[in-house]
């Protein structure tokens, strides 16, 4: 009987046929794409969509800020080798926009403010804005946002309306099924996963945000309005328009005069700016001093960051405005 002898060449076994050894292939999982995601909480939904899979590559990490980051020697290495790079849009992360050019042509870069059937919000004028109704804009598969960089353009926070969130996992799962076809039955089962997840995140900060629903905050800039919008909040103001930029002695004592009007409760900082500033403003007035973390500059990336990010906002906003007696 001819024998065929296992030599050191990968992905072949033998098999027994009516006395016959032959050679049959053996069956190789599909790789998965190598993914690069700019912040935070989109990192979450794509390792959630990716699972056992493979990890993406966080490049934005620690408590740096997106407005701010420069991309390092570090992360070009990773980039040229990338399948694919997320983003939510070019006035989260400013750093994307040099980064898309240099990206390889194999190299899809998808922005996710762009997914179909997103609830996208207008950014709010500059100084103490009102609260009012906003008339939401629906995003189309071919939605162009790239060059809105002044008044009237989309508020690019759009993680923070978990309904938002669910359509974006779709898209992920949909974006790498397309690159790994074989694994897709898998990313989908993941995105359907961290979709019923979300649900029940939702019930939660519901819950938990109902007593406080429509009592006056401020916060340090207006990063919240889909977070607001969602869960029947009053924000009343902002500190800065520019994250990056110190708000002038003229809009500080406009916030103060307005939290004195109003009795607000509170006025919210972010993890990467001064409270000196929350001083500032809520001095003379009765409010209280609290710390809100839009993008979790404070918690470790990973699978699990999203629902911890939302259920900490929800948690630090009821008690800021409805402390226990």
């Amino acid at each position: 009987m001819p024998i065929i002898r296992r030599g050191r060449l990968a992905g072949v076994c033998a098999a027994l046929f009516g006395g016959w050894m032959v050679a049959i292939p053996m069956a190789h999982a599909e790789p998965a794409p190598k993914v690069v995601v700019t912040i935070k909480p989109i990192h979450a939904l794509v390792a959630q969509v990716m699972g056992a899979t493979g990890a993406p590559h966080l490049l934005v990490s620690g408590n740096a800020s997106p407005h701010t980051y420069v991309i390092k020697p570090s992360d070009l290495k990773t980039l040229s080798d990338a399948d694919v790079v997320f983003r939510v849009s070019p006035l989260v992360e400013p750093f994307s926009v040099k980064l898309a050019k240099a990206l390889a042509k194999t190299t899809s870069l998808v922005t996710l403010q762009q997914t179909p059937g997103l609830q996208l919000l207008t950014q709010r004028a500059g100084g103490p804005f009102e609260q009012h109704e906003h008339e939401p804009r629906t995003s189309t598969a071919h939605a162009d946002h790239d060059h809105d960089d002044a008044a009237g353009a989309v508020d690019g926070h759009v993680w923070l309306d978990p309904a938002n969130a669910k359509l974006m996992l779709d898209h992920i799962a949909a974006t790498l099924a397309a690159r790994a076809p074989s694994l897709s039955a898998t990313y989908l089962a993941n995105a359907d996963g961290a979709k019923a997840r979300i649900d029940t995140l939702v019930a939660d900060m519901t819950a938990e945000l109902k007593p406080v629903a429509g009592m006056p905050y401020v916060v340090f800039h207006d990063a919240y309005q889909y977070f607001e919008h969602r869960f029947s909040l009053n924000v009343v103001g902002s500190i800065t328009v520019n994250p990056e930029v110190p708000p002038s002695g003229k809009r500080l004592s406009a916030l103060r005069a307005k939290l004195a009007k109003l009795n607000a409760a509170c006025a919210f900082g972010e993890p990467n700016f001064d409270a000196k500033v929350l001083a500032v403003v809520t001095e003379g007035t009765s409010a209280r001093i609290s710390t809100l973390d839009p993008e979790g500059a404070a918690l470790m990336p990973g699978p699990d960051l999203y629902d911890t990010l939302m259920r900490n906002l929800a948690r630090n906003v009821r008690m800021c405005l409805q402390p226990k007696q």
